[in-house]
Order: C-alpha cells, then sequence, then structure tokens
C-alpha cells in the first residue's frame, strides 16, 4: 500500500504531516531534527458538515512535524519540487512512498486531500507554523542573552529612561499571558485585552535603543585623535552589549506577540489568518532591515576607526591596537546578534596591525633605499679619494678641491637620511672618514709645502754664504 507525506514550506519551516510513523520514517531518512507542530488545533477551523467531520478525523489519525529551514532541510523544497502559491506564499507537495519507504519523489496532488485543497485547514496550518517559528526564534534570542551573559533584567534595571521601564512591566504581562496560553490552548478576548497595547511600548523601547547605537556610531565618526577613539571604542563594548540584549528582549516580546495574535485571529475571525499571517511576516522582515541598517552603520564606523589606528601604529603601538580590538569586539557582538535574529551579513574584522610589523615594512622600505645610498656614497668617496690623489700632486688647489668634494659627500648623506636609517649611517660614515682623510691630506700637503719651503730658504742661504 502507498504511503503519502504532505509537505508545507512557508520559507522559514517546513511542515511535514502525515503517518506519524512515515513522517518519523522520512524525517530519519533526511537526517533532520524536528518539533511537535500541534495539529489538533486545527479542529476549530474544521468548520460543521459532514466533510468537516472527516477532515477532523484525518487530523486526528496524523501527526504534523515543523523542520526549521535551513541548509539541509531548504533543499527538500528544491529535492521534492514543492510547488508555490504567489497568493499564499506556501510551497506545498505530496511525497509517495510504498512498502513503508519514502522512495522520495513528487506527485502532483489529483484527489482532494484535506489540508492542501482545504482553504481553510491550509491557512490554519500556515498559521501554527509561523507561530511554530516565532517560538523558536524567541528561544535562540533566551540563548543569546544567556551566552553573552547579560540578564536582560539587570540590563534594564540599570536604566532609568521611562520607556525601557514601561517596556519591563509590558514583558511581564506577555509572559503572564504566554503562559496561560500553554495551559488553555486558544487565546480569548480577556488574555488578549492585556496585551493588545504591548506593541507601542515595545516599538518606543526598541526605537530609543536604536538611537543610542546610532549616537555611538556619531560619536566615533568625529573622533580623530587615536587617544580619544581608544577610549570610545572601549567605552562602545559595554554599550553596544547592553543595547543589543534590549534590542533582542524587544524582538523577542515582538514575536510573543505576533503568536498571541494569530491565536486570537485563529480563535475570532480564521478566514481571515491567512492575510494577518502575510502581515506579520512582513512587518517583522521590516523590523529586521531596520535593525540590520543602524547595526550595520555602527560596524561601518568601527571598522573605520581599526583602519586609521592601523594606519597610525607606529606613532601609537599601543592605543592604535586596542582601537581595533574593541572595533573587532563590537562586530562580532552585533554579528552574533544578527545571526540570533536571522539577519544575513557580512562578517568582516581588522586585524590588529602590530607594531613590530609595521616597524619592520618601515625598516625594510629603508633598507633598500638606503643600501642605494651606500652604494652612492661608496661611488662618491672613491671618486674623492682619486681627486685627492690628485691633490697631492697639484698642492694647495688640490687641497681646496678635495675639501670642496668632501663636503659635497657631506651634503650628499644629508640626502641619503631621507633614503634610509642604514644608508644615512654609511653615507655619514664615509663622509666623515672622506672629511678626515682630506684634512689629513690638506696636513701633509701642508707639511710638505712647509718642508719644501724651508729647503727652499735654505739652498738660498746656502748660495749667499758661498757668496
Amino acid at each position: 500500500m502507498d504511503n503519502e507525506i504532505q509537505l508545507i514550506s512557508d520559507g522559514d519551516g517546513l511542515a511535514v504531516i502525515g503517518n506519524p510513523t512515515d513522517v518519523d520514517r522520512f524525517l530519519a531518512s533526511e537526517g533532520l531534527s524536528s518539533k511537535d507542530l500541534g495539529l489538533q488545533r486545527l479542529k476549530s477551523v474544521a468548520g460543521t458538515g459532514a466533510a468537516v467531520a472527516q477532515a477532523g478525523s484525518e487530523i486526528a489519525a496524523n501527526s504534523g512535524r515543523w523542520v526549521k529551514l535551513s541548509g539541509k532541510s531548504a533543499k527538500l523544497v528544491k529535492k521534492y519540487g514543492l510547488r508555490e502559491s504567489s497568493k499564499t506564499g506556501l510551497s506545498t507537495g505530496v511525497v509517495k512512498g510504498n512498502k513503508g519507504q519514502i522512495r522520495g519523489f513528487i506527485e502532483v496532488v489529483k484527489a482532494p486531500r484535506s489540508l492542501l485543497t482545504n482553504p481553510a485547514l491550509l491557512a490554519g496550518a500556515a498559521g501554527i507554523m509561523a507561530q511554530v517559528a516565532m517560538q523558536q526564534a524567541m528561544v535562540e534570542i533566551t540563548d543569546y542573552l544567556a551566552a553573552i551573559d547579560e540578564k536582560v533584567g539587570d540590563v534594564l534595571r540599570a536604566q532609568k529612561d521611562t520607556a525601557l521601564a514601561r517596556m519591563i512591566g509590558v514583558g511581564f504581562v506577555i509572559e503572564e499571558t504566554m503562559t496561560i496560553r500553554e495551559k488553555r490552548g486558544r487565546v480569548d478576548e480577556i488574555m488578549w485585552s492585556k496585551v493588545q497595547t504591548a506593541p507601542t511600548t515595545i516599538a518606543e523601547t526598541q526605537a530609543y535603543a536604536l538611537r543610542q547605537l546610532d549616537a555611538l556610531a556619531e560619536k566615533m565618526e568625529r573622533k580623530t585623535e587615536i587617544g580619544d577613539l581608544a577610549t570610545t571604542a572601549k567605552e562602545g563594548e559595554s554599550i553596544v552589549r547592553e543595547w543589543l540584549a534590549v534590542l533582542a528582549r524587544c524582538f523577542q516580546l515582538q514575536d510573543a506577540i505576533a503568536v498571541l495574535e494569530l491565536d486570537r485571529v485563529l480563535d475570532a475571525s480564521p478566514e481571515e489568518l491567512d492575510g494577518h499571517r502575510l502581515g506579520l511576516k512582513a512587518a517583522r522582515q521590516d523590523r529586521l532591515e531596520h535593525i540590520s541598517r543602524s547595526t550595520e552603520r555602527l560596524v561601518a564606523r568601527m571598522n573605520a576607526a581599526a583602519d586609521s589606528a592601523n594606519a597610525q601604529v607606529l606613532l601609537h603601538p599601543t592605543a592604535s591596537p586596542a582601537v581595533v580590538q574593541s572595533s573587532n569586539h563590537v562586530a562580532t557582538g552585533v554579528y552574533d546578534f544578527h545571526g540570533r535574529l536571522g539577519i544575513e551579513s557580512g562578517r568582516q574584522s581588522s586585524e590588529a596591525r602590530r607594531w613590530v610589523d609595521a616597524a619592520a615594512e618601515v625598516r625594510d622600505e629603508a633598507l633598500e633605499a638606503g643600501a642605494k645610498g651606500v652604494d652612492a656614497a661608496i661611488s662618491f668617496g672613491n671618486e674623492t679619494l682619486d681627486w685627492a690623489g690628485k691633490a697631492l700632486e697639484a698642492g694647495a688647489e688640490g687641497v681646496d678641491a678635495a675639501i670642496s668634494l668632501g663636503n659635497e659627500t657631506l651634503d650628499w648623506a644629508g640626502k641619503a637620511l631621507e633614503a634610509g636609517a642604514e644608508g644615512v649611517d654609511a653615507a655619514i660614515s664615509l663622509g666623515n672618514e672622506t672629511l678626515d682623510w682630506a684634512s689629513s691630506v690638506t696636513g701633509k700637503l701642508s707639511s710638505g709645502i712647509a718642508e719644501r719651503a724651508r729647503r727652499l730658504l735654505g739652498d738660498d742661504e746656502e748660495r749667499d754664504e758661498e757668496s
């Protein structure tokens, strides 16, 4: 006998519906973990009549599991060729197999099937899927707040702003209503009246938190001195962590409100469920984009500060790496936050440019340029030696030429100063040696001239005496 598994995807999750044994076998064959979908709640939207009774019987006999769409599960939508409806935004299909095994091929639905052909039931199933997805997101945000070692209550209580204080109170009411919902399985008018004004308060707090992050980004942009950047960036680490915690809590409460809304619509106006679900999905995406723009702007400012610090690492060997480190901490925190909320973003960090690396780079450039200076200085020195040798033969005029050339060598050594440290030392040393040598030549020439003069004078005196 053939076995059928009904698949429904809303872009965030995948519902697998069918005989409990077949559902479990299918999920195991695909290596997927899942959560209970809670199909029993669809009985409230089945309506009345014989057809509805049959649908209710099928719901009772079937099992529904929910799988979060990720890399592996998302491929199933393509693998089994689910057909998407532009009206509902849902992709549906049936996987059919025999002998208790799911063979993994799709069959176009021809015979009536309650979930895929009954608009009310399909809308109800999609609404429940949206609720499960948001509850899963709420759990992940709770894990995120625990992972950053920040109890959101402590963070919020440390703030004295009225908007945050109101959100704390709203959070208590929402959590209480969610607890009652779990016990009753529905949201009635009384329960809804407790939380229906909560979205305004949460939105105010979210806007306030985003303004605080924008203010930090603008402050970073105004700082130009490395010392000021280092101080502001360090302070920003804790500031950003706290306001991200506030934003995460806002998003968590907004998802909780959406879950309660869908329950209320499912209970009061099931025919409007599909439209309400799509509206909530669009509003949620708008919030994510708003948060993404603000936090990405902050990361861009922090990266710009890190780039500026890296460029000045030689002048500020302590402050510059501190700026980069703080910037990376902020960026890491933001992208971790993005991941928990399902925001796709590119991630990059600015590796601190160590002072020794920067110094080595400058040193290598200096050595390369300095080597040329050394060669040129040696060449000049050799030319000076040749000229000095000629000066010995020429006499006093040669002395002046040697001294002049030695001075030129010193001038050239000054130019070599710009070429690199080792070239400078070599050029100056050689120039000094040349000058010393020229001075020595001068002394020898002077002594030689004096001695020659004495000999000439002695010869003249001897001739006078002979005369």
